[in-house]
């Protein structure tokens, strides 16, 4: 058994953010990883032209800037360099390999109880700590929807972190289900490639240039969310028009009200949509089941399709081995408390990084734990 004050699981950013800001305080911690590196959604499961969506200042983990060689819009092997020189500043060393089976506060012992599977041994360990960050992330479990037929489909069906790029899919029918940033860009990456692509596009969508959303996050300082809504949605008319003829629409409720609501990210368009409206690409509703290669659509449309990419994201799996919390995280594994008091629960139980703000909320979280602990502490 192991024992610090602080045990954190997870070490994408959200987990390296909180031991960087611990380390300030001259905190000790433990932070556990289930895969075999840090930043693994980064390193091993993201696609090849990936970029940071959101301006550089609004990306940066806290306590270590980007360099000022960045670009606005960083790369992913830009971002994947900063957290090396971050874990190597901050002398960061989680336990990797190591998969949580159960956390549990101690009524009596006043601690949490965290036992682990190591990955290489295949024993079970255990680590006890007075706090419990929960950094595992938004996108934990990689999520295919169960559809009618599915298993009928002879081709390649992969998740959007088996995904690369589209030099293998060239002059292939491809079909990307799922119309949020990834797969907007895995449809342009194959398009790019000379695949013949498409997408299905469920639900409404907002569609804004990475300068929009910029400009709105700044004007988020000074003036209500709903007036930023009212101007990205009258700036996204301006540029994209009516998007219907393409079989796109907007949804009712506003970009950044959504986002704070229900997690759904506006599309930020790097170049997707005007291949989209030069019919590069093709929208298609809803699936109703598969066929063999055939697809069978809600509008009882069928298409042939070679392969299959499902960038539907993901489901987090922390209901599954925290036990005895029901005041932070709910079963979907999101907290509870609205924001800004979304980061703290009950007996020493923190989260960071979920409360779909991104990276830059991952550092406000960050901050506030080490300092939260530190307060305790004394």
């Amino acid at each position: 058994m192991q024992e610090q004050p602080v045990i954190i699981i997870g070490a994408g950013p959200s987990g390296l953010a909180t031991a960087a800001s611990l380390n300030l305080h001259s905190i000790p911690y433990i932070i556990l990883e289930r895969e075999d590196c840090f930043a693994s959604l980064w390193k091993k499961y993201a696609y090849d032209r990936l970029h940071l969506h959101l301006h550089k200042q609004f990306c940066q983990l806290p306590h270590l800037p980007f360099p000022h060689s960045y670009p606005r819009f960083i790369s992913k092997q830009q971002f994947v360099s900063y957290l090396d020189d971050y874990v190597s500043h901050f002398k960061i060393t989680p336990l990797y390999c190591r998969c949580v089976e159960l956390a549990v506060f101690d009524e009596i012992t006043k601690e949490w109880t965290v036992k682990v599977r190591n990955l290489g041994s295949g024993e079970v360990e255990e680590f006890r700590g007075r706090f419990l960050v929960v950094a595992s992330g938004e996108a934990t479990d990689p999520y295919t929807p169960e559809i009618e037929g599915l298993k009928s489909f002879p081709g390649d069906v992969l998740h959007s972190t088996q995904f690369k790029n589209g030099k293998a899919f060239r002059d292939k029918n491809v079909l990307v289900v799922g119309s949020g940033n990834s797969g907007m860009e895995i449809a342009m990456d194959l398009a790019n490639h000379g695949a013949k692509t498409s997408i299905v596009v469920r639900s409404p969508v907002h569609i804004l240039s990475r300068e929009m959303v910029y400009l709105g996050l700044n004007l988020l300082k000074y003036i209500p969310l709903n007036m930023v809504d009212w101007l990205m949605v009258m700036l996204s008319k301006l540029v994209y028009r009516e998007l219907s003829k393409y079989g796109l629409s907007r949804p009712k409720e506003g970009p950044f009200f959504m986002k704070v609501a229900d997690g759904k990210y506006p599309v930020l368009d790097v170049g997707t949509y005007s291949k989209i409206r030069s019919r590069e690409i093709q929208v298609l509703p809803a699936i109703s089941s598969v066929k063999g290669n055939e697809v069978v659509f809600e509008n009882a449309e069928s298409h042939a399709f070679d392969t299959i990419v499902f960038c539907t994201g993901f489901k987090r799996s922390t209901h599954i081995w925290l036990k005895g919390d029901d005041y932070l995280l709910n079963d979907d594994g999101i907290p509870k408390p609205s924001f800004p008091n979304h980061w703290k629960g009950k007996n020493g139980l923190y989260c960071v990084g979920l409360s779909r703000r991104g990276l830059y909320g991952a550092g406000f979280d960050a901050r506030n734990i080490a300092d939260d602990i530190k307060s305790l502490l004394k």
